[in-house]
This record gives C-alpha cells, structure tokens and sequence, in this order.
C-alpha cells in the first residue's frame, strides 16, 4: 500500500511539473542562420560593421558580410534578403532611411553614438585666392572659381565630390544656387582622399566634399564651406530658400550616424538585436581606427582584433544575457 501510494504521488508530481514547464514561455533562441551584415565603400563603415560583426560571432551567431550599395541596399533590407546596414548618416541617408522605415520592414536600431558632418572643404591655403571663404557666397565669384578651376573645367571651378553611390546632392546644389562649378564624383573613398593629398602636397587648387568622423580634418589645416544651413524645407519644398524654383539650395544635414536593419531581425536572433541597439562608439575612437588603416597601412582586421581585445569588458555587455 505504502508503495502504491508512493508511486501515485511521484507520477502527480511528474504530472504538476509538466503541466507547470507547459505554462512557461519558451526564451526565445537565435536562429543558427547567418545575419547578414552589409559593407560600403568606406573604411569607417567596414571597421564599425567588423567591431559589430565580430562581437555577434563571441555570442555565436553565425554572421555574414555582404557588399551593398548605400542607398540601393534598403530594397534588400526591406525583403529581409539583408538584415542590418551598420552606417546610416543623417547627413545623406535620411531620406532613404526614412522611406524605407515608413514601409513598416524595416527598423532604425538606434544612434551609433557617432556624430556627423559632410561638406564641402577646402585646405586653408586657398582662402587667399578666394577671401570671402567660407561663406559660400564667394564661391560665386568668377575669379574665385576660376581659382578652384583645372584644365577640364576651367573657367569653371572643380568640385571633387564623392562617388555617386553616396548621394548628397552637390550636383542639384550647384544648380540651385547658381554656382560656376562643375561636379566631379571620384571612383572610390580611396580615390577622393588620395587626390587631397596630392593637392595638399603641391598648395594646388582643390574643392571636395569632406566627412567626419575621419583622420582628414586632423591632419590637413582646411575649413568647410557655411552654405544655408539645412532645413528639411529645403530638400522637399522649392519655395525655401534663395531660388523659388528649386530645392537643394542649402547646405547638408548634420546628424547621427544611424544602426537601421530588416524590421524581422527582432524576432529571428533576439539576443543579437539587443547587441546591435547596444553598439556604441564615437568619433574619436573612430578617427583613430581610420587613421590605422588609411594612413598608418594596417589591416582592418587586425585594427577590429585589437579594439575587441581592449575593450572586452564593453562589448561583452552588449551580449550579456
């Protein structure tokens, strides 16, 4: 009797114990299929996305790097073929960014912590040729873009802006604000510093579009052109600003630097939607790593082995469960 009761009472408990484990919610797991994280063509944006990437893979996700275009890639962000785009600036990527979040698939994950600033910029030297810098306004004078002017666009002045795929809108700039310049995009991020300098090198003319966080501001003496400051009026309605005809006719956004990503990231790998909305770093941080790679010739990936390895005790609470 006493054994039957004994038996009786374990097999209640067994019952108890599964009825009690069928009423607690499963914790949610990553799944073991790789995040797809996009690279640009910038050295700042391949570091942040290999700092991101390799903290994902010390949380065991299995993490894939996929080339993309900066602003073609929301398509894939928004059918979940990619899932997270490290570097959105406020300064070009706004509207695209926005765009695509208002479709509902796709999330802005938070700040990177980083600060932004693009524009145009010119080396300290050229303001004797060109006196009224950095008010945009001189640049309308003749004799000034003469002085920015080479043989291809002479007596046009040469701006040298970033490759296309950046977006920025210099060339509607130009246009809206009635400047005797001519746009030329360079092929690469590569391209457009090692044109700096060479110029810098020789006091030569020269005009470019300049961003930040990066090494460029630290070591050339230069200022950036003060156009209208940016309203978000002007890029969406004609009617502001200098020319009622046009839009464009101010200078660009400053801003963050966004963390956006396929909106289904949350749901399929859980405790890595958590690390990525944890990411922070800042400018100078960011310009030191840069400075590594561009100027000092060392490998991204030995540059992201050693910031993980000095600043363990941070990232591992963007992956502490």
């Amino acid at each position: 009797m006493f054994s039957r009761n004994r038996m009786t009472t374990t097999a209640l408990g067994a019952l108890a114990l599964c009825a009690t484990l069928s009423l607690t919610p499963a914790v949610a797991q990553d799944s073991t299929d790789p995040i797809k994280l996009t690279l640009h063509d910038w050295t700042g944006q391949l570091i942040t996305t290999q700092i991101m990437g390799e903290v994902l893979k010390k949380a065991g996700n299995n993490v894939e790097y996929v080339q993309a275009d900066y602003l073609a890639q929301f398509a894939g962000l928004e059918s979940g073929d990619l899932h997270v785009a490290m570097e959105m600036w406020e300064t070009t990527g706004r509207d695209a960014m926005d765009a695509a979040t208002a479709t509902g698939k796709v999330e802005n994950f938070g700040a990177t912590g980083m600060k932004a600033k693009e524009e145009w910029w010119y080396p300290e030297y050229m303001k004797e040729k060109c006196p009224g810098l950095p008010n945009w306004e001189a640049l309308k004078d003749e004799k000034c873009a003469e002085a920015f002017s080479t043989a291809e666009t002479a007596p046009k002045g040469r701006y040298l802006g970033g490759p296309v795929t950046w977006g920025g809108f210099d060339d509607e700039r130009v246009e809206a604000l009635d400047l005797p310049f001519e746009v030329i995009h360079a092929g690469t991020d590569a391209a457009l510093f090692a044109e700096l300098e060479s110029a810098y090198q020789r006091q030569a003319p020269i005009l470019l579009w300049i961003y930040a966080p990066h090494w460029s501001t630290a070591k050339y003496k230069g200022e950036w052109v003060e156009f209208p400051e940016y309203t978000k009026e002007c890029y969406t309605d004609p009617a502001w600003g200098s020319n009622p005809d046009m839009a464009y006719d101010c200078g660009k956004p400053f801003g963050e630097i966004w963390k956006v990503g396929w909106v289904g990231v949350k749901d399929k790998w859980p405790d890595a939607y958590n690390a990525i909305k944890a990411f922070t770093i800042d400018n100078d941080e960011m310009g030191q790593m840069i400075t590594k790679v561009d100027l000092d010739g060392k490998k991204i990936e030995d540059v992201v082995a050693e910031w993980m390895g000095a600043n363990e005790p941070r990232w591992s609470q963007w992956i502490k469960k």
